[in-house]
């Protein structure tokens, strides 16, 4: 009787049990295909590939390249209308670099604190504000404070949408992804050079020609406001912020070439290495990130010494006080540089996941001081009447070597360096450090020139000084991250 009554208690055990296993089989089914639903809603609310995700994340870059090309041409024609001096007229093109290094240091820390996509939607707000009261502008005063509010989103954008494209691009494709930033940065000066052409001298609807161009500004902005209400949230950040669920959702819908299981993986890689970061901060940016902030800034300071700059800001002038040239032509020349530097950047973006970054910056260092170098001498020894082709086309070798290199490399470096808990303000003091480097070259390249007796070999030779030194920078202090995922190149600045 005994041994009846236990082996029935047994088989009611086991039968028991077996409810269990098939009541949590069933839950785990549940829960699968729940989740299976919810992320084909978020597909469904989103309808977006990773082309619309990238090309509009990288949008900010060409409001950055916009705004600092179409100055160049608008400034001799608001200096006319409103009857400034030349001071005036040089403070009005250098204000946004005021707002610029503001925009920069101060958006890393929020973008840490409120996500990067709010921020990313407040810079296009920024951009449209700064952009319609520069067209609209009735005085000095004015337009200066509308170019700092465009300094503002310029800044802005620099810094976070380098850290937003890093954050996510695959590892195998994220030098390529990141340097859209910089393909739309040269896509913008391109657009605005053309925009200063296309409006020159047409005052539409009784409306000023230049109100015209800085008004054009309008219509990027407006486009990376709608991408910014529609772009996903960075997974990384809400990884950081404790919401795995948004995160598993956005990395699925940007990782459509793997399975789930791997996007699982990747997930786990990224909890991993945030469970190991402590709060961000500037404390935090200095005890954690030293090798990274160290090459950071080091990075983005020779990007601007080496004198790209100059050649966007200035061109026009440099052959019209070097080489005599009319206004119309030296546009034009403005132009075809811009073009050479857009058609690099495109072979940039195709060849970058091909190639490690070291060498890359290498070979564009040695490309430009070849090129400044030969320049530089060849305009002190030669007949200066005779040499405006061969100072173009050593200029147009030069731009070759900056933007297949420092010009896209730089941006991709800063977004991948630095740990994620101060990944958002690491990634601001790299780009405040360019906007200092964009302020010496623009403050005292035209003196330079001007102390060189119009000479374009004095200033450039000085650029060539700073290409060469950027090599043994390069060799010492930048890591190689080609390859390697954020997490990993996180481990190495760690141990560094």
């Amino acid at each position: 009787m005994a041994t009846t009554t236990a082996s029935s208690a047994s088989t009611e055990s086991t039968e028991f049990k077996d409810t269990i296993d098939t009541v949590a089989e069933g839950a785990n089914a549940a829960a699968t295909a729940i989740e299976q639903a919810e992320s084909r809603a978020f597909s469904t609310r989103f309808p977006m590939n990773s082309a619309f995700i990238f090309t509009f994340g990288a949008l900010g870059g060409m409001l950055f390249g916009f705004d600092t090309g179409i100055i160049s041409g608008a400034s001799p024609l608001i200096e006319a209308d409103f009857g400034l001096t030349v001071s005036q007229t040089g403070f009005i093109t250098s204000s946004v670099l005021i707002g610029s290094c503001a925009g920069a240091l101060s958006i890393g820390a929020l973008s840490d604190r409120f996500g990067r996509k709010k921020l990313l939607i407040v810079s296009a707000i920024l951009f449209l504000i700064g952009s319609g009261m520069c067209a609209t502008s009735t005085g000095f005063l004015m337009m200066v404070a509308a170019r700092i509010i465009l300094g503002l989103a310029v800044g802005a954008a620099s810094a976070l949408t380098p850290a937003y494209l890093a954050e996510l691009a695959p590892k195998e494709r994220r030098g390529s992804l990141s340097t859209l930033f910089q393909l739309m940065i040269t896509f913008g000066i391109l657009l605005a050079y053309a925009s200063n052409l296309g409006f020159l001298n047409h005052n539409l609807l009784g409306v000023r020609d230049w109100r015209w161009m800085l008004g054009s500004a309008l219509v990027p902005a407006a486009l990376l406001l709608i991408g910014g209400l529609l772009l996903p949230e960075s997974p990384r950040y809400l990884v950081n912020k404790g919401d795995e669920r948004n995160a598993f959702k956005v990395l699925t819908l940007i990782r459509k070439d793997v399975d789930q299981a791997q996007v699982q993986l990747e997930l786990d890689e990224i909890k991993e290495v945030a469970a190991q970061d402590t709060k961000g901060g500037v404390r935090e940016l200095f005890r954690i990130a030293k090798p990274a902030l160290v090459a950071a800034v080091g990075i983005m300071l020779f990007q601007q010494l080496v004198g790209i700059n100059s050649v966007i800001y200035f061109l026009p002038q440099v052959f019209i006080k070097g080489f005599g040239f009319p206004e119309g032509d030296a546009i034009w020349v403005s132009v075809g540089i811009g073009v050479v530097n857009f058609v690099s950047t495109i072979v940039a973006t195709m060849i970058m996941d091909k190639f490690p970054r070291k060498k890359m910056l290498i070979f564009g260092s040695v490309v430009m001081t070849v090129a400044l170098a030969i320049l530089a001498v060849m305009n002190f020894v030669g007949d200066v009447a005779v040499l405006a082709v061969p100072t173009m086309i050593l200029i147009a070798f030069y731009i070759l070597g900056f933007a297949i290199s420092w010009g896209p490399i730089a941006w991709v470096l800063i977004g991948e360096i630095f740990p994620l808990s101060v990944r958002g303000i690491g990634s601001s003091f790299g780009s405040a450090a360019n906007w200092l480097g964009n302020f010496i070259v623009s403050q005292f390249f035209l003196m330079l020139l001007a102390a060189f007796g119009n000479n374009v070999g004095g200033p450039f030779a000085i650029f060539g000084v700073f290409s060469l030194l950027s090599i043994p920078f390069v060799m010492r202090f930048v890591p190689e991250t080609k390859g390697k995922s954020l997490e990993e190149i996180e481990e190495e600045m760690t141990r560094r």
